[in-house]
């Protein structure tokens, strides 16, 4: 068993607070990506849990190993965690089959007694023996990526930690070495958490994504639950992109200036602030005669996807909706817009009390601000 609970973490740094009773759990065999922007405590928070930094208060568990708790702390080397950094940090002078020799019972002394076990982990990671031989130098970030997470899993740890592993890559690369490195995980039923400030990297990658912002989670749940079901304005707009309308709610729908649409069960009754995200408004370019409720203001070309600004008849504010690019709308068209699925409702104390970072420091927000972060 491997599964991790951090209980009621806290860790401050001079004046600052930068983990905040942090609690979460991480099932046995699944992976967690911790998601939030610079700054807010996430790097921290792995660092405890590896034995980098010791906390102020609170307890850290894997499995049954209790490894850090009030006035104890388990030495990094004797914890049973993998570690994988930002760069790799593969020692530039040793080949590849050293690199991962290291981290195997005997280290470089039984690199020959390993060779097997080096080229079983090299497969695991989709790389061939041969690739042995080779110096880090002479591999791409991706590859340097996946040798790092190769000798991080010959110690064969309960938990692997990924502190940013693919940030540096290129897109492609990115999201190549992203699917195999989750992939090599999970055929392995390690249990993994991964910190990022790449939103759809946690949503793409977990199976639980915790959203953090100033020492605290905001939301913990599935990648869908918190895409979808956001708890607050920040979760909202930090997930992506949102639309943000002036709403009167009554049971479970919602006048808007898009007309009545669904909202989730339990929303309250009265004024209200709904959400929603670009994808569940569908633009249809109306026939000649056909009045329409919008108007295109913008197309902005993103490849497999356009993202259009509308102005809504009888609305100030323009929105944005996201359709793909085949056949899209140009500018000037008259369009109706169709809702999929339901809004989420926020009430105006719920908007008014929503904190975001702003430059690292904290401020209150109103909905439509919230498009912003």
């Amino acid at each position: 068993m491997s599964r991790l609970v951090v209980e009621n973490v806290c860790k401050t740094f001079g004046a600052t607070r930068v983990l905040d009773g942090i609690r979460l759990e991480v099932p046995d065999g699944s992976a967690t990506a911790v998601v939030g922007s610079s700054g807010c405590g996430k790097t921290t928070l792995l660092r405890v849990i590896a034995g980098f930094e010791n906390p102020d208060s609170g307890a850290v568990t894997v499995g049954s190993e209790v490894v850090t708790r009030d006035g104890f702390s388990l030495p990094p080397h004797r914890r049973k965690i993998g570690y994988v950094a930002q760069d790799g940090a593969l020692f530039p002078h040793l080949t590849v089959g050293q690199n991962i020799a290291y981290g195997l019972d005997g280290g470089l002394g039984g690199r020959r007694r390993h060779r097997a076990q080096v080229r079983e982990l090299l497969e695991m990671v989709s790389l061939g023996a041969d690739y042995a031989d080779r110096r880090p130098h002479q591999l791409s970030g991706g590859q340097q990526q996946r040798v790092a997470l190769a000798r991080a899993m010959a110690r064969k740890p309960d938990l692997m930690l990924l502190d940013e592993p693919f940030s540096a890559l290129d897109t492609g690369l990115r999201a190549a070495t992203r699917q195999a490195v989750a992939d090599t995980l999970r055929a392995a039923g390690m249990t993994s958490i991964l910190v990022t400030h790449d939103q759809e990297e946690a949503l793409s990658f977990a199976d639980q994504v915790a959203v953090m912002c100033t020492g605290r989670f905001t939301q913990v749940g599935t990648p869908e639950q918190v895409y979808a079901a956001p708890a607050d304005l920040f979760t909202a707009g930090f997930l992506g992109d949102t639309v943000l309308l002036d709403a009167i709610l009554r049971a479970d729908s919602a006048e808007t200036a898009l007309g009545r649409i669904p909202v989730q069960a339990d929303a309250p009754a009265g004024a209200a602030t709904v959400m929603m995200r670009p994808e569940q408004l569908v633009a249809h370019v109306v026939s000649l005669g056909d009045p329409g409720c919008a108007t295109v203001r913008g197309v902005e070309f993103r490849g497999a996807d356009v993202m259009l600004t509308l102005a809504l008849d009888g609305r100030a504010e323009p929105i944005q909706v996201r359709r793909v690019s085949v056949a899209a709308p140009t500018v000037g068209d008259r369009v109706e817009l169709e809702v999929l699925g339901a809004a989420v409702a926020f009430t105006s104390e719920q908007c008014a009390a929503a904190a975001v970072l702003n430059n690292g420091v904290p401020r209150t927000v109103t909905a439509r601000d919230a498009l912003a972060v």
